[in-house]
């Protein structure tokens, strides 16, 4: 069994019974940082082994990985925060689950983007997930087409970028298109901001330092 097992994005208290449970009933959690996760599994008494499973080496360990599984391993993945495989690494290996027949399970928690965009005032009935935008090759193309989406839309973006993207959103939106972003969700100075693209960048630009992981939704067209 793989179990996909969500994080806390910032408050510990977030952590689910049974993600507690799986967590210290596997033989191994793979995570994407293991320091990270450490301190995570130290703060509730989880003593299972950790391996590091990440971006740049999941390509070279996912057969290795989905044989051990085969075998009889059951192993929990987790991520620094939030859902495996949202904008983070998992998916590989759960494809190589599924083909090989191993069963996958992804308990229900923690995840940035749905607090943000049900938070954020703008409809969310229908929405789209665009994650991390590409940094320069097909970034125009990508803005292109969720300017003219009629439904909400929702990035996530690095705080130093934020700016930036604001200004390149305002560029292809226009400066009244209504948005959100919303920071350090769940954590003591949580900050959500609803309203205009151009007074989001207005407020932002006048700060000294953003920080805190940063999602940004952005109302339909």
């Amino acid at each position: 069994m793989l179990y996909l097992v969500p994080t806390p994005i910032g408050n510990l208290e977030d952590m689910t019974l049974r993600a507690i449970r799986i967590l210290k009933e596997v033989d191994l959690v793979l995570a994407e940082d293991t320091r990270t996760s450490k301190r995570l599994l130290t703060h509730y008494g989880i003593a299972t082994p950790l391996r590091s499973y990440h971006a740049h080496n999941e390509h070279a360990t996912v057969t290795s990985l989905a044989a051990q599984l085969q075998g009889g391993a059951n192993m929990a993945l987790v991520t620094d925060a939030g859902t495996p495989g949202i904008s983070d690494p998992g998916f590989l290996l759960v494809r190589a689950c599924v083909q090989s027949g191993v069963r996958v399970e992804c308990l229900p928690g923690a995840t940035a983007f749905v607090p943000a965009l049900a938070a954020s005032g703008l409809p969310c009935d229908r929405f789209h997930f665009e994650g991390f935008l590409p940094h320069k090759k097909g970034r125009q193309t990508r803005l292109l087409y969720l300017a003219a989406l009629p439904n909400t839309f929702v990035l996530y973006e690095s705080p130093n970028r934020l700016v930036k993207c604001l200004e390149q959103l305002i560029e292809y939106c226009g400066p009244e298109r209504p948005a959100c972003v919303a920071r350090e969700l769940s954590k003591l100075h949580e900050d959500l901001r609803t309203d205009t693209l151009e007074a989001i960048l207005k407020y932002y630009r006048q700060k000294d330092a953003v920080k805190g992981e940063v999602v940004i939704v952005v109302g339909g067209k």
